[in-house]
């Protein structure tokens, strides 16, 4: 049997995920982190992306979508604490699409520097949220 470490996914509105799993990769700040079982502590911000989960007993992983937060890890247990989380499965391509649509006219009309830098954070978080939906399509194919 493979050696696992406790995960959660917890948004600010709910518990998106409580378990075991192999190992979580996920989107940190200076670039992607693999987190397996026994990993030395480490707390750092995370930002938009796509949380992969090993689930124990299961090829295909979990996947979720995250729009910044922080990471927590001890080595029996890893918190991701999103600003919002959302599981693979009920990301919505045409939500996405039109969050995308509408960040890049807010950037195009630069009405002023705070707006556009609102803008460019939205437009981020959507481009992960297509990504995040491109990656669930490939794994279900």
């Amino acid at each position: 049997m493979a050696m696992t470490i406790h995960v959660d996914v917890v948004s600010a509105e709910e518990s998106i995920y409580s378990g075991l799993a192999e190992f979580v990769v996920l989107p940190g700040e200076a670039g992607e982190l693999g987190i397996l079982p026994g990993h030395m502590p480490l707390m750092t911000r995370i930002k938009a992306g796509t949380v992969r989960l090993k689930l124990p007993n299961q090829d295909a992983e979990e996947l979720f979508f995250v729009a910044g937060g922080m990471l927590e890890v001890q080595p029996n247990r890893v918190t991701v604490l999103a600003d919002t989380a959302i599981r693979g499965k009920d990301l919505d391509e045409a939500k996405a699409l039109d969050a995308k649509k509408r960040a890049e006219e807010a950037m195009a009309s630069r009405s002023s520097e705070m707006d556009y830098v609102r803008a460019q954070a939205e437009l981020a978080e959507a481009i992960a949220q297509l990504s995040a939906i491109q990656k669930l399509r490939r794994r279900s194919h």
